[in-house]
């Protein structure tokens, strides 16, 4: 179970404290506790189902509490007996899906929010806000007429429009392609950074999470597990799913012998697990590193196969054991599909854990 956070009062930002959802008999979101001050990018991370869109509309105001408490600047948004509804939040939210208005121009669109506000302010305010998205050509032109990437700096400036206090981001940028994906994300996230504007984006890519986010909180059937900055969830993963989050991995099992796990590719500490405990030994494909015979690692391995990716090196090795293990290296390696090499084990990124059940 999580930590609970306890929400102080006159605290910035957003606190959720021991937040709780079910549908039905099933558990989906389960005392779930964090913090984010202003002007930071959290990213929630986990597989799909694991709760992490429960989350996000819970904060929002579009399921209601069931467990556990909600705070925006100090003022409660939800808690048992009492939930302010979602246009009172102050909170702003993008999709996947920009969801923009098809009958409306680009201009209407961003001013939708901003109904209570006079004619000259309200075509003020939509104006600085096309002008910060670099959209004020577009002004009058309908959503059809956009490319993907456009319509998503509208839907941030539409959601920008009534000045949230917090903004929730449910996989906004995974429709867009790979080159303009990390483009528009930047430019929203540098934008929310520079208003103060704390931010939650929800995505199951571990490479976008270590990219923009000040902390990480991963998600893992409904818990939060692990939550801490990019460097201290990659260095010191909780458990064997953090482990795995953020690429492929080679998996061992074994036990622990005079307090220590002896796996295909090197010794690893039992780091106090009781002696004779099975464990699963968890080894990143960065952590081997392959070499000419006769360097002196003493562990050789043949070549199963090979692909190169421009200055990255994935390869396959087929272990004296029978066993194949996956590795990752960059810079030059001479070693051709089939050849022998020694293999040598960076113990950095050589993980043990109880062997679940």
């Amino acid at each position: 179970m999580s930590a609970a956070v306890p929400i102080r009062e006159a605290a910035g930002g957003l606190q959720v404290e021991n937040l709780s959802h079910s549908f039905g008999d099933r558990r989906v979101v389960d005392h779930v506790a964090l913090a984010i001050g202003p002007g930071e990018v959290h990213c929630l991370v986990g597989p799909s189902g694991c709760g992490k869109t429960t989350t996000l509309r819970l904060i929002a105001g579009l399921e209601p509490l069931q467990t556990g408490r909600i705070a925006l600047n100090g003022r409660i948004l939800a808690e048992p007996g009492r939930s302010l509804p979602p246009e009172r939040r102050r909170v702003g939210l993008m999709f996947q899906d920009f969801a923009l208005f098809p009958h409306l121009r680009v201009a209407e669109n961003v001013a939708f929010g901003l109904a209570g506000m006079d004619r000259r302010r309200r075509e003020a305010r939509v104006m600085e806000l096309l002008a910060a998205v670099n959209m004020i050509p577009y002004a009058r032109a309908y959503p059809h007429t956009l490319s993907g990437g456009e319509q998503q700096r509208v839907a941030l400036a539409r959601a920008l429009a009534p000045e949230p206090e917090l903004m929730l981001l449910d996989e906004a940028f995974s429709a867009l392609d790979t080159s303009l994906r990390a483009q528009v994300r930047d430019e929203t996230l540098s934008l929310l950074r520079e208003a103060g504007t704390p931010t939650l984006l929800v995505t199951h890519d571990a490479e976008e999470a270590i990219r923009v986010g000040d902390r990480i909180h991963a998600m893992q059937l409904g818990r939060i597990v692990q939550s801490g900055t990019p460097s201290e969830l990659y260095t010191k993963p909780a458990n064997p799913f953090v482990a795995g989050f953020f690429g492929p991995v080679n998996r061992f099992r074994g036990h622990v012998v005079d307090g220590r796990v002896v796996t295909p590719v090197g010794i690893a500490p039992g780091d106090g697990l009781p002696e004779g405990s099975a464990v699963e030994a968890i080894v990143r494909p960065e952590a081997l590193r392959v070499q000419a015979v006769g360097l002196g690692s003493g562990l050789r391995a043949q070549v199963l196969t090979r692909r190169d990716l421009g200055p990255v090196h994935l390869l396959r090795l087929r272990l004296p054991d029978g066993s194949s293990v996956k590795v990752r290296q960059a810079g030059q390696i001479e070693a051709a599909v089939g050849e022998e090499v020694e293999i040598v084990l960076d113990p950095r990124h050589l993980f043990v854990y109880p062997a679940a059940d």
